[in-house]
């Protein structure tokens, strides 16, 4: 640590070289991470749970992810795939192909950014099926690009100004039981939300025109917002009778976030395409598209790719990332910590008048602030004034959700248990500074 590199220091440099339009949740600037521990350039500790938003489920700079890296970066970083193949991305697609689930053949074509994934996605289901018509979800967050801000539903601060979008894409409710876009309370409502697929063929698109359903098994960036099961087993099966793909969007929940590999194998459903990204490669900028390989092999060659897509580190990385979630078993561990999250979480319910809903799946855990239980009045304001307490105690954590009034966590699954206990406690200690 250079005692003379502070924060303020480089913020002032930052304000003179950065554009305004990209922010950052937190005023430090980091100097190392380790596990699930941050430091800024001023030798301050934090304990993530933000964890790179879903980055990171292997923790930072873990080993053996640094030692592929290197080893990686001393033979070649780069070759363009599309020139100049190499083994590790053939090794990397058919690990993948293995751990998505179905029978069929399996084909991975890779790209760069989770945003790429998707809107690849829907590029491989429109040449299969010859429609052009996307289904979304009303509280989805898919990406930044032009398709991908269309077929996110949050304008701030994602899609203001930056219109016309894309068309075609057509949002439907969510199955947000907690603000049901229905007025029904689930489990009595059978999952009736899931009928706003056909309804949408009678009121706005015919099913003919649909080449795919794009919807999170764990909506992110939405709230953590987790489907019914027979919610999502209807939509699929509105989509198999009308000739429509289903494709799971795993960017943020995949990569044993939930305790699978991937999120929608909680839910007994086979997905046609899957997109994943994020914790694949630790971080490392490599996302895929994995599915039926019918439906990949139907992209002319050369029709998806990109410079820098299927990158030899990020190959690397992947492979690494793969070894680490079955030699420590994360899978469970993320099992582990979810149900250590959601004890606490219901006991902050219980406590604080502010917390109006508990939700999540395994290591994917949030609770969504209201300034009324009865109303569900979203209180964004005390999300923001949590966060920042948290921040000042040592403790990295993120608000999200379509009102920005969730706190989430995506802690590295690799958090020791006290680490865990640490951050959870300077949480309870901000609900009670912040007078809830």
């Amino acid at each position: 640590m250079n005692q003379s590199i502070t924060n303020k220091g480089i913020a002032a440099r930052r304000s003179e070289s950065f554009s305004s339009c990209y922010a950052s949740a937190f005023n430090c600037y980091v100097d190392k991470a380790k596990g699930a521990l941050v430091w800024d350039v001023e030798g301050k500790e934090y304990i993530d749970f933000a964890g790179g938003i879903g980055g990171m489920n292997v923790g930072h700079s873990h080993p053996k992810v640094v030692s592929a890296i290197k080893e990686q970066a001393e033979r070649f970083t780069h070759t363009c795939l599309m020139v100049a193949p190499y083994e590790s991305a053939v090794q990397l697609a058919e690990k993948l192909c293995q751990a998505a689930p179905g029978n069929d053949p399996k084909a991975v074509a890779y790209v760069t950014s989770g945003a790429e994934a998707v809107e690849n996605a829907v590029k491989i289901a429109r040449v299969y099926t010859g429609r052009k018509g996307v289904v979304t979800l009303g509280n989805a967050y898919h990406g930044r690009t032009m398709l991908t801000m269309a077929m996110t539903g949050r304008v701030m601060p994602f899609k203001a100004g930056f219109g016309p979008f894309a068309p075609e894409v057509y949002p439907i409710g969510s199955p947000y039981c907690y603000r049901c876009p229905i007025g029904k309370t689930y489990p009595d409502c059978d999952a009736a939300c899931a009928d706003l697929l056909s309804e949408l063929f009678v009121k706005q698109i015919e099913a003919s025109s649909i080449a795919c359903m794009v919807m999170e098994p764990v909506m992110g960036e939405g709230g953590f917002i987790v489907p019914p099961k027979e919610y999502v087993q209807k939509v699929k099966a509105i989509c198999e009778e009308n000739g429509i793909l289903f494709v799971s969007d795993e960017i943020q929940a995949g990569v044993a976030r939930t305790g699978k590999m991937f999120a929608i194998e909680h839910f007994d459903v086979v997905p046609d395409l899957i997109t994943t990204a994020k914790s694949l490669a630790a971080g490392m900028p490599i996302s895929a598209v994995v599915g039926s390989r019918k439906i990949m092999d139907s992209v002319h060659p050369g029709g998806v790719g990109g410079t820098y897509s299927g990158n030899a580190l990020g190959c690397a990385a992947g492979l690494a990332v793969l070894d680490i979630l079955e030699s420590e078993d994360l899978f469970t561990r993320a099992n582990v910590l979810g149900d250590k999250i959601r004890t606490r979480f219901e006991a902050f319910k219980e406590t604080f008048s502010i917390v109006g809903d508990v939700r999540g799946l395994s290591g994917m855990m949030a609770m969504e602030l209201v300034l009324d239980k009865e109303t569900k009045a979203p209180a964004p304001e005390l999300a923001n004034a949590l966060k920042t307490f948290c921040f000042e105690k040592g403790l990295m954590l993120l608000a999200t959700g379509t009102y920005g009034n969730v706190i989430r966590i995506l802690s590295p699954l690799v958090i020791t248990d006290d680490q865990l206990e640490q951050g959870l406690n300077i949480m309870e200690q901000g609900f009670a500074a912040i007078g809830k």
